[in-house]
């Protein structure tokens, strides 16, 4: 029985944003440790490596969500929950906010580029992930309840789940042919 050898090419075309329908099995500190070892090769100007990861899983998810609630009305509290107690595990990204504008854009570039080498290791282990950006990564009570520290920048918040493939097969994917947006100089 041959083994299917996906390339490069069509992990990236494959891989989407995985927002619902994950399905309740643990990811361990372990597996995403193992993820993140070969995510970090991304390019990193100087090797200054900028980034840092706080995971949250199993017993501390309600603490980690405890601290996004505390951002938000109480009005809001159970639509916020809602929409993250089914999430498995979650990674905070952070980087060092380097108060050089070209130092830290190079390193605002190299955390993102690690973190599709994440996404795209996530995708081929039958991983489901989604980078989200939501306003509480910016409320000091948030900040402070992760221990994030004046000079660093939380680029964001990956949810991580194994997911029911159903509801992603169904997602309509189309991106715009590049020779529309390109010019020459």
């Amino acid at each position: 029985m041959a083994v299917e050898t996906k390339t490069i090419t069509d992990v990236i075309k494959e891989r989407t944003s995985v927002k619902t329908g994950y399905i309740d099995k643990e990811i361990s500190q372990e597996l995403v440790l193992s993820l993140l070892d070969d995510a970090v090769w991304a390019p990193t100007h100087g090797l200054r490596e900028p980034w840092r990861f706080i995971f949250v899983a199993g017993d501390r998810k309600e603490a980690f969500i405890e601290a996004v609630l505390q951002c938000h009305d109480k009005a809001r509290h159970e639509a916020v929950r809602s929409k993250f107690a089914d999430v498995p595990a979650f990674l905070v990204v952070v980087m060092n906010e380097d108060p050089r504008q070209k130092v830290r854009e190079e390193d605002f570039a190299a955390t993102s580029c690690m973190l599709q080498n994440f996404q795209l290791l996530a995708w081929e282990q039958d991983l489901g992930v989604v980078w989200k950006t939501p306003n509480h990564i910016y409320d000091p009570k948030f900040r402070e309840s992760l221990g994030v520290q004046a000079g660093e920048k939380i680029v964001g918040v990956l949810n991580i789940g194994y997911f029911d493939k159903e509801i992603v097969a169904k997602k309509v994917r189309k991106r715009t042919n590049p020779a529309e947006k390109m010019s020459a100089f």
